[in-house]
């Protein structure tokens, strides 16, 4: 009996631990706080910007920053039409473009910090592709993937725990979960969460890119660029951890109905 009841608080817990994602409604675990987790986020955003280094190609630093504002604007928009601006409490935005000709990479972390390398510019081509881009990297911190993903992480070394609570007990495990939760200490680029979140933040940054005002038809030819870059080299859908192109490209064009809604022109 005593087991039954401490399995059913357990449950209990979990299930009032659930959160709703924007665009999707789709549940999700959130045992991990907004603050808690863009408290680590800046923490950590800035001792990869300190790193860098910074481009300093005015041009393009002014397009990736131009577009990221008006991404900026229409999420904020977007939540502020649900009522749900409350969700974005703690964010303080920045968008940085990194000297890297290598890593083809963007990422947003939690709380709305953006940064995107120069290689994966020749891709994008245009502020079109570029907000392709940074409206599914910021669609990954507005859905709360990295505190879903932390939440997860947690749950399954610390069981029902408190951050506080695990950096006292094991703080390098703690922070590896953070870093793996948010996708740092990969080059790989974009492959950093699961099918589930990756379509999930392709959903979303459509409709974030409409609402600013750039077209969502650019978006499945960008994804098409980027598979001509991987030159057919993916491995199959089912051993990888995010979309193929192929599926990809077909939910997008699926989506644009909807995301022609919200366009912006």
């Amino acid at each position: 009996m005593i087991r039954k009841i401490f399995s059913f608080t357990i449950l209990l817990t979990i299930v009032s631990a659930c959160a709703t994602v924007p665009v999707t409604g789709r549940k999700q675990l959130s045992l991990v706080s907004s603050a808690e987790i863009n408290q680590m986020a800046a923490q950590q955003y800035q001792e990869v910007i300190q790193q860098g280094p910074i481009s300093n190609n005015q041009e393009q630093t002014a397009m990736v920053k131009r577009v990221g504002v008006r991404i900026q604007k229409a999420v904020e928009e977007y939540m502020a039409n649900k009522g749900a601006s409350d969700q974005l409490t703690g964010f303080k935005w920045e968008f940085n473009l990194i000297q890297d000709d290598k890593t083809v990479n963007a990422w947003c972390m939690p709380g709305g910090k953006v940064a995107f390398y120069t290689a994966i510019l020749p891709i994008c081509k245009d502020e079109d592709g570029i907000a392709v881009v940074m409206g599914h990297e910021v669609a990954h911190a507005i859905a709360n993937h990295g505190a879903e993903r932390m939440s997860q992480g947690m749950l399954a070394e610390f069981g029902l725990s408190t951050i506080g609570a695990a950096m006292g007990q094991n703080p390098t495990a703690t922070q590896q979960i953070f870093m793996q939760a948010v996708g740092m200490g990969t080059n790989v680029g974009m492959l950093k969460f699961s099918r589930s979140h990756e379509s999930e933040a392709d959903h979303m940054g459509l409709i974030f890119m409409a609402m600013a005002g750039y077209d969502p038809a650019t978006a499945p030819k960008f994804w098409e660029r980027m598979a001509t870059l991987s030159g057919g080299q993916a491995p199959p859908e089912f051993l990888s951890t995010h979309p193929s192109h192929e599926t990809r490209i077909k939910d997008l064009e699926g989506w644009i109905p909807e995301a022609n809604q919200y366009y912006k022109k």
